[in-house]
């Protein structure tokens, strides 16, 4: 089929042609986790239903000429590219291919088209958006886009579909996506057999109030709509790593929504009322989930939000997606006492005036600032709740809508205050701490002040003057859009990894075989030119390929070129490939492709850096092959070291001489100074894998000390300093040259830089 994918038949390289949801669905499918059985249809189909309508160039100029910030212009914009859509005509093969899979789904193979008389022979069926633009590892989009459940019939299943393509454009969608960068964006709808949840819930890996290493979960009865829009109060369970049971909030569950097998069609009831107050999950389901967590959560590589229902005592997982934002905690000891007491579910302090919101008229009087109170937020809250300094709902609880999104916008928010409407009011001022989930009447001046040390913005942070330069760390080259104004000195780590992985996907040596080591070549140069332009003339530090042999086997073609490691983390990675005669050709590709971007693009701004350093031999024979591509150190281009090996920080004075500069790759050189292998769960759960580790700090400031005895830079772009200030204190201290950290935290990590050197000065 050309418009339809089932999920066996996808993975999560999919996004392009299944949307977020799909490509993770048909990921679990591969990993043999419990996933109803379905089928997708692909942005192949609705890219074709636009094609033939003719509207996607009226769609396009619409969007474009829509200021998101002015409501009117919003909501006109959504309804009338939600027109076109909806009175559009289905292109009969699509039609055709969503009918025939349809009724596999439904009755198997075997069975010809037309030959079913009666709708109720259908399965009962939950269609569900899968944007382009969603469940990406770098932001949750919750609840843009539209979900239909118990679906049966052809007729219903063809117009939930077109709904699902339409919600690609409701105002909340469009303004997301302006707000988060993104300009180009297409649509797939996840089709599978009806789940008939007895129980339902969702899952954190991590906690995202706190940042703890712990599992999060939340449950309810019946289906999972009333927990994630905060209709009830659901059960929280945290639990350790290990399945232990941390801790329990038995949530009181007035309501609960499930199907109705006469009318097929979903209802709300009230919960009887001996389960409103008892315990949704048994121990071993709870188990289970944290068993399949951890498998979800260590195969992506961090932390998942993993939607799950539970049908006759057996678990399917219907949904996971990267955890995007999570804070971290820390006690303040305040006199004042709170006049309200919630779930704090987003960190932060703020300070303003009550606007409550009992429904969207309401949404008039909210101004920039205000802090918006309402019995639960709703998707089409979304443009409003952006420009509020704090979000306080009567319902709800960690997973529920008003949690997610106040976390992706970056603002407290204390939900399941159970009164917070009848108990504040209009204009009132109140001080509101998202980490502890309390409410105060007026200002807490050491809550605001406690703000005020971690707190600032990129304006304020482009005023602040460090010796320590801040960098910024990128992966995804069309990312730099959305970050290119804030205040960080240039990129200390560009990794090309996702240009390969994504962008190209076909392995090297694959495309040397078939003859085409320019289409490699063009499309690094492009990726790195798009950095460099847009910061130009700030530098970019691109770090050379660092993908491991079982990455690589991933690639097309790869297989036949990779072998088969049992610890790639400690195997054939960084220059240790490049030197050798199975991949010497590639890395001269990559050479000839950081060339092109500096000679013939005319972006002097590119250097370059080698990972995973072993040798000093090593390098001085990639140093070679690299003069040979025409890439030898100058002024102007310099050539930088990874410090992730303990033989490179004690053979740091030999090092010296062939680099211009260090950079530590604190979360490697943690590895290998400790043993402790960074895929291990069982280790990083026991407290192992900590960046703040004395072996660890030791090994950092002997590096600085040698590297600045010899007149040679050192930088760090491990995770360390996103994640502890005290680490960033330290690096100062000991006179580190600058500190590369994740877009999320610049200007935080560059204001306590400026914090701590006014320190030492005054010291």
């Amino acid at each position: 089929m050309e418009y339809i994918a089932w999920l066996n038949e996808i993975s999560k390289d999919s996004l392009s042609l299944a949307g977020g949801k799909g490509a993770n669905l048909g990921e679990m499918v591969k990993l043999g986790l419990p996933v109803p059985e379905g089928f997708v249809v692909t942005t192949k189909a609705f890219e074709k239903f636009l094609e033939v309508n003719g509207i996607r160039e009226k769609i396009r100029e619409l969007t474009e000429r829509c200021d998101v910030e002015n409501t009117s212009r919003l909501l006109e914009t959504s309804k009338k590219i939600k027109e076109l859509i909806l009175s559009g005509e289905y292109p009969e093969d699509v039609k055709k291919e969503i009918l025939e899979a349809y009724e596999r789904l439904s009755f198997g193979e075997g069975k010809d088209l037309g030959t079913i008389v009666s709708g109720k022979d259908y399965a009962s069926v939950a269609v569900r958006s899968s944007a382009t633009a969603e469940d990406l590892p770098e932001a949750s989009f919750a609840g843009q886009q539209a979900t239909f459940l118990n679906v049966k019939g052809k007729d219903e299943l063809l117009e939930a579909v077109k709904k699902c393509w339409a919600s690609l454009y409701e105002p909340r969608a469009i303004f997301y996506r302006a707000k988060q960068g993104v300009k180009e964006a297409s649509i797939a709808v996840v089709i599978q057999r009806m789940v008939n949840s007895e129980k339902s819930g969702v899952m954190f890996t991590v906690n995202p109030s706190t940042g703890a290493n712990e599992m999060v979960i939340e449950a309810t009865w019946g289906l999972g709509e009333t927990l994630v829009s905060g209709q009830v109060q659901p059960d929280t369970y945290r639990v350790s790593k290990d399945g232990k049971i941390l801790e329990k909030r038995i949530g009181r569950k007035e309501i609960m929504k499930v199907r109705d097998y006469a009318s097929e069609q979903t209802i709300e009831l009230e919960v009887p009322e001996a389960k409103k107050e008892a315990q949704v999950l048994s121990e071993e389901e709870i188990k289970k989930l944290v068993e399949y967590g951890k498998i979800l959560e260590k195969h992506y590589g961090r932390p998942q939000d993993i939607e799950f229902a539970i049908e006759k005592n057996k678990i399917y997982i219907v949904q996971t997606r990267a955890v995007t934002t999570f804070g971290k905690a820390e006690k303040i000891k305040i006199k004042a006492e709170p006049i309200l007491k919630g779930l704090g579910v987003s960190p932060g302090i703020a300070y303003g005036k009550v606007k409550i919101v009992h429904s969207l008229e309401d949404i008039t009087k909210v101004e920039k600032g205000d802090i918006l109170v309402t019995y639960m937020t709703t998707p089409d809250l979304v443009p409003t709740m952006s420009k509020c300094a704090a979000i306080v709902t009567d319902a709800g609880g960690i997973t529920s809508h008003a949690a997610i999104v106040s976390r992706e916008l970056g603002i407290p928010c204390v939900v399941g205050t159970q009164e917070a409407t009848k108990v504040l009011k209009d204009g009132m001022e109140i001080t509101v701490d998202g980490r502890e989930g309390l409410i105060y009447k007026g200002k807490v001046k050491n809550l605001l002040e406690e703000k005020e040390k971690v707190e600032v913005t990129p304006e304020e942070a482009a005023k602040l003057k460090t010796r320590v330069k801040i960098l910024m760390n990128l992966g995804i080259p069309t990312e730099i859009e959305k970050y290119k104004h804030l205040p960080f000195d240039g990129i200390g780590l560009m990794r090309i990894e996702f240009i390969i992985a994504k962008w190209i996907r076909e392995h090297p040596n694959y495309l040397i075989e078939k003859g085409e080591e320019e289409k490699y070549v063009n499309k690094l140069a492009e990726g790195i030119a798009i950095v460099a332009k847009a910061i130009y003339p700030r530098f970019v530090v691109v770090r050379f390929s660092d993908l491991k042999t079982n990455e690589y086997r991933k690639l097309i073609g790869g297989e036949k070129f990779e072998i088969e490691e049992a610890n790639p983390m400690l195997g054939w990675r960084g220059v240790s490939r490049y030197i050798s005669p199975q991949f010497e050709r590639a890395f001269r590709l990559e050479c000839k492709a950081i060339r092109k971007v500096r000679e013939e693009m005319k972006l002097d701004n590119v250097w370059v850096m080698l990972p995973f350093v072993r040798t000093v031999w090593e390098v001085e024979r990639v140093l070679k092959i690299m003069e040979e591509e025409g890439l030898r150190r100058a002024k102007d281009f310099k050539i930088w070291l990874m410090a992730e090996v303990p033989s490179v920080i004690w053979l740091a004075d030999k090092f010296s001489r062939l680099c211009d500069g260090f950079s530590i790759g604190s979360n490697d050189l943690l590895q290998t100074t400790v043993g402790v292998d960074r895929d291990s769960t069982i280790l990083a759960n026991m407290g192992y894998f900590d960046e703040r580790n004395e072996a660890l700090l030791r090994s950092i400031e002997y590096l600085i000390k040698v590297a600045h005895e010899h007149n040679i830079s050192v930088s760090i772009c491990g995770q360390a300093p996103s994640i502890y200030p005290e680490f960033t204190e330290f690096l100062v201290k000991c006179g580190i040259d600058s500190i590369s950290v994740n877009p999320d935290v610049v200007c935080k990590v560059k204001k306590l830089v400026y914090e701590t050197e006014k320190k030492l000065n005054r010291g």
